[in-house]
């Protein structure tokens, strides 16, 4: 049986929420779309990528809602959300503190993380803190080392100033900075750029503060590797399960890495998905379905 899935028009509409944050340079809004029902105590956090936003999770999220309230934030600096007021703030203790603040506007003691690039450091860093609310983790193509190539491939664009005369030009400038997530339709890359967009004085640009890569762009090879020892002992000491996900064609997250992910791990298994890149979009049936299946468990029968 070949699932389907809802349009974007015939979806429900999330619920567009804000909780206030705190950082050394003052107080900052997150922004959070909102899925299923709001009481529902089982709660599933859905974490971006570097420049992304969490409306990259519209799909997933409509289709995880009858079973879990569906959390997608746009990180700090992204989408809706505040940009800081010291871009050198922009980093994963940052952000693990903005995410304990909105668990707690959430009012649950436990939630599963979904975590994409970024999004899977900052669930990395929050699952090794003692009494952490993660109870299990998918991590989308990342893990604690990252190769040095496609970190340098990523810095080669962050920041850069970009301007578009029209909303399509910037979609499709999106779509050639994360062709790598695989083969999408036009609607699909409508449909997940667009949130990255604003018009502003008759043009159109990206939302993310381009600051974002001034820290970025400063770290060192040694803060680089306390960093990677750090997340290591996050992914030894974390007690849930975890599932690896890595794209195929990843220059991202290389197959020794998750090998010893697995290995290091105290539940941690893996799954590679062929023909795609960093990262994969989840976005068709059988992605979602990965992640089905490590949630929820296996779909029912359909006759």
């Amino acid at each position: 049986m070949t699932a389907t899935f809802a349009s974007a028009a015939e979806r429900p509409a999330p619920r567009q929420r804000y909780v206030q944050c705190a950082s050394p340079a003052g107080l900052h809004r997150i922004a959070y779309t909102e899925w299923g029902d709001p009481a529902n105590p089982r709660v599933l956090v859905c974490v971006h990528g570097l420049t992304r936003s969490g409306r990259d999770f519209d799909r997933l999220a409509a289709e995880f809602a009858a079973t879990y309230r569906v959390v997608c934030p746009d990180v700090a600096g992204r989408g809706l959300s505040s940009w800081l007021a010291n871009p050198n703030f922009y980093g994963v203790p940052q952000y693990v503190a903005d995410t304990v603040t909105l668990i707690a506007r959430l009012n649950v003691e436990t939630v599963d993380w979904f975590g994409t690039s970024m999004g899977g450091l900052i669930g990395l860093a929050l699952a090794g803190l003692p009494e952490t609310p993660i109870g299990k983790m998918l991590l989308n193509d990342v893990g604690p080392h990252l190769e040095p190539q496609a970190v340098q491939r990523i810095g080669d664009y962050l920041g850069k100033p970009v301007r578009f005369e029209t909303l399509q030009q910037g979609i499709d400038y999106a779509a050639l900075l994360a062709q790598t997530f695989g083969p999408l339709t036009p609607d699909e890359w409508r449909e997940i750029n667009t949130p990255l967009l604003r018009e502003q004085d008759g043009g159109w640009q990206f939302r993310y503060d381009p600051r974002i890569a001034q820290p970025f762009a400063a770290t060192n090879e040694e803060a680089t590797k306390l960093g990677e020892a750090a997340l290591w002992h996050s992914l030894a000491t974390f007690q849930g399960p975890v599932l690896v996900v890595r794209g195929e064609q990843s220059d991202l997250l290389s197959r020794e890495t998750v090998a010893k992910m697995v290995e290091t791990g105290r539940a941690a298994s893996s799954v590679e998905i062929a023909g795609v890149g960093h990262a994969p979009a989840f976005l068709s049936a059988d992605q979602i379905g990965i992640a089905r299946q490590f949630f929820i468990g296996p779909a029912a029968n359909a006759s």
